[in-house]
């Protein structure tokens, strides 16, 4: 097994640009399906960095698994290794750090505005952010924050956008990992589950124009969250 792991839950909630970055960095990494049991058996001392991607379902869910990847991230966290959660995996860390997770009255969804709380600005996390940008959300739950976090972003519809906990730890609601395809099968296998009506969710056109510049500048976002957090694992 490579010493970068990375959580996944579904078939379409993967990597995505994550693993292009890891990739170009000539990096080996190993990617888990933790809801097909994958996480059984792995040596949870071997990885220097963890990240954690989405999935659909909520972590307060009765699915065995759940209990399985949060103690899993219970002992990274002793084990003070870099974790970098996305969406579901930023709500798991969430969880994972005694915090509850829990449901919105709406579903934030596409291109939403973050911005820096106040006292954020000094975050290693958000060096390379402005004060404020747009990141792609799709999420009906929120994580509340756990004892001693740092709250980094928020955004109008969620309060609680990102925090870090420690120098090591960098938990989202948003998707800084998409890349255009993954954008696009979204909207072409899940549109049914969105109500453009509610001002919390963007329309598919709203999302879908000016895709390819909406990708790049995401990426950029993305790049610096993973360069800091592969710089704390020193891979």
């Amino acid at each position: 097994m490579s010493d970068i792991l990375i959580l996944t839950h579904i078939d379409y909630c993967p990597p995505g640009h994550l693993a292009k970055v890891l990739d170009e960095a000539r990096l080996d990494f190993h990617t888990l399906r933790v809801d097909l049991g994958e996480l059984d058996g792995v040596d949870l001392d071997r990885p220097k960095a963890v990240a954690i991607m989405g999935g659909p379902m909520s972590v307060n869910d009765p699915l065995p698994w759940l209990a399985t990847e949060i103690a899993a991230l219970q002992h990274f966290i002793r084990r003070d290794i870099p974790l970098i959660g996305h969406c579901l995996g930023g709500q798991l860390l969430a969880k994972a750090l005694g915090a509850e997770v829990s449901r919105m009255p709406y579903t934030e969804s596409g291109w939403q505005l973050l911005e820096r709380v106040h006292g954020a600005v000094a975050s290693p996390w958000l060096a390379h952010v402005p004060q404020a940008f747009p990141v792609f959300q799709w999420h009906g739950d929120t994580f509340g924050l756990p004892h001693g976090a740092r709250p980094l972003l928020s955004s109008p519809w969620c309060d609680n956008q990102a925090f870090s906990w420690g120098e090591k730890i960098f938990a989202m609601q948003g998707h800084p990992e998409m890349t255009e395809a993954l954008v696009r099968q979204w909207l072409g296998d899940w549109l049914h589950l969105l109500d453009e009506s509610q001002p919390s969710q963007q329309s598919r056109t709203q999302m879908l124009d000016d895709l390819p510049e909406k990708i790049a500048a995401l990426n950029q976002v993305a790049e610096g969250f993973y360069r800091h957090w592969l710089k704390l694992a020193l891979v």
